[in-house]
Order: C-alpha cells, then sequence, then structure tokens
C-alpha cells in the first residue's frame, strides 16, 4: 500500500538539501522535459534556504522565487557527489553544482512559487508539529468543536500538517483515544498531551529517519519477539497490525475504514468515550529526542463530567 511520506520525512530532505546547496548557485534542468521552463528559469540562482511545512518542500531562491514540492504517493529524490551521472528514468528536475547533485522522479507537484503564492500554501495548512511557529491552540479551536472523528481531524493538512495515518494511529494508541472519537470530546488540557506527544514522535522521526512508537518494555528485544518487518520499517503499537495481538494487552488489534483510509485501534486500550463524558487522557510525556523506547507505559485514559 503506497503512503505519502509523513512531515518527518520532508523536513528531513529540507535539512540535507541546505546542507548540499545553501548559498551556492545551481544548474537547473528537466531531463524529462515537463519542467523545462521552471528548470531554466531557476538556472544560475542561488540557493537562499529550505523550508518544510506539513509535506511541503519549499527551496527559496535569491530571486525570489520559491521551488515547491509535493512528493505524492510516487515521489522521491535521489543524490550524490559531484559529477552527476547520466540521468536514469523519468527525472522531472536535476539540481547541480560543482559539488553535488539532485534528482527529482514522479512527484505530485514540482512548481515554481511567488512570494504571494508561498503566503497562500503558508495560510490554508496547519500547524505543523515540527514548526517552532505552530500554534496548536488554532487547530484545538477546530477540532474542540467538531463532531468529526479525530483520526480525521487530525489527517486534515489543513488542521494539523505533516502527520500521516502511522502518527495520527500511533499517537491516538498511545493517549488510549479511539480514532472514532468526536473532537469535541477531547478536552483541552488532553489536546495539548496529545499535541506534545505527536511532536516528540515526529522529532525522534527527523533524527532517526523512521518512525518509531513503542516504549522500552514493548520493543522486541524486551518483549523477546521478531522485531517488525515492513517497508514503512519502525516498532509501532497498532498501525498495520489488524489482528494482532495489542503489544499492552493482548487484545487483537481491530481495522476499520474511516474517512477513506484504514484505520487500526486496541478496543481495550482505546475504549469508547461514556456518552455525554468528556476524554481526558493522560499521554505519557518525554523530552523531544528522547526516543520513544524510554518514556513509561502508556496509561490509559480517564474521563469525567
Amino acid at each position: 500500500m503506497l503512503t505519502v511520506p509523513e512531515g518527518h520525512t520532508i523536513h528531513r530532505l529540507a535539512a540535507g538539501h541546505r546542507e548540499l546547496f545553501a548559498g551556492r548557485p545551481v544548474t537547473a534542468s528537466s531531463p524529462q522535459g515537463r519542467f523545462a521552463a521552471g528548470a531554466a528559469a531557476l538556472s544560475g540562482a542561488v540557493l537562499r534556504d529550505t523550508e518544510a511545512y506539513g509535506k511541503h518542500l519549499l527551496h527559496h531562491f535569491d530571486d525570489d522565487r520559491t521551488l515547491h514540492v509535493h512528493l505524492g504517493l510516487y515521489g522521491g529524490f535521489t543524490d550524490g557527489p559531484a559529477p552527476a551521472p547520466e540521468p536514469v528514468g523519468q527525472v522531472r528536475l536535476r539540481l547541480t553544482t560543482d559539488l553535488h547533485w539532485l534528482d527529482l522522479r514522479g512527484p505530485t507537484a514540482c512548481e515554481l512559487f511567488t512570494p504571494g503564492e508561498v503566503a497562500a500554501l503558508r495560510g490554508r495548512l496547519g500547524a505543523d508539529p515540527l514548526r517552532d511557529d505552530a500554534d496548536p491552540a488554532a487547530a484545538y479551536a477546530r477540532i474542540g468543536r467538531s463532531t468529526t472523528p479525530l483520526a480525521a481531524l487530525l489527517l486534515d493538512q489543513s488542521i494539523v500538517a505533516g502527520a500521516g495515518l502511522v502518527y495520527v494511529t500511533e499517537v491516538l494508541f498511545r493517549a488510549g483515544i479511539p480514532p472514532t472519537r468526536p473532537g469535541r470530546e477531547l478536552a483541552a488540557h488532553a489536546w495539548t498531551a496529545l499535541w506534545e506527544d505527536l511532536r516528540a514522535l515526529m522529532l525522534e522521526g527527523v533524527a532517526r529517519g523512521r518512525i518509531d512508537t513503542v516504549h522500552t518494555q514493548h520493543t522486541p528485544e524486551a518483549m523477546r519477539r521478531a522485531p517488525r518487518v515492513d517497508r514503512h520499517g519502525g516498532e509501532v503499537y497498532v498501525y498495520r497490525r489488524a489482528a494482532q495481538p495489542c503489544l499492552v494487552c493482548g487484545t487483537p488489534v481491530r481495522r476499520a475504514g474511516l474517512a477513506g483510509r484504514n484505520s487500526y485501534w486496541c478496543p481495550t486500550c482505546q475504549p469508547d468515550t461514556v456518552p455525554g463524558q468528556r476524554m481526558t487522557s493522560k499521554v505519557s510525556r518525554r523530552p523531544a529526542g528522547s526516543g520513544a523506547g524510554r518514556t513509561p507505559r502508556p496509561t490509559r485514559s480517564s474521563t469525567e463530567a
């Protein structure tokens, strides 16, 4: 099953491209031909900075033009030291300097933006947990009054930018919240805890280059179980573990469609809310980058009137 890369991947790309190309003039080409005009306009410009916002990658050049890339389901980058090899496959964009080369294949979007278009993009995206300028209160202002299931709200890029199905599925498990719970049943302090845990997990994803969400006592070594084998990598509690035993309680993990996506949850660790009550789940907290494996076991949620 193909999935769009989650926000930690885009932030890693932004940092890597900044290190390779920032402050240098680039030569741009489009071996495939689909971005020939854009590449010609960029060629010779100096890359001023790179930026990630949610699942969008932005390369800012010194002529006030910005290269906007959204990888989508099929996009990907390759890079290496100069000299660049002959293009292989459908290379939409190639950037080169005297030191490095970068190839982009199969993106959903590869286009030049004006400053106004960059501002419009930022304006329609929600809070990115990996950005220091994120405003989680603005996200909760929409979540806290919505009857839409929380999983769908957290996947809405206009509310929370960058979190995909893996992070959303796992952070809800860690909070003890079922994916179907309406947003308006999430108390403000529970949202704060959920946001902090999501931010910490995603920061760790940037550092490690993979998504790991299990605590120390649930790692393969601690539980004497086989490591997870999945192209997404990382150890998780419920994502793509349908019918397998929950790592915490042993209950078979459930899967069902929600908002056009598969949703995974443990019915024991993520119980339904009692009607008329609001969620006050407590998420295990930890310093950013401290490692998912070094946090306490996730606590079960509680409710209050």
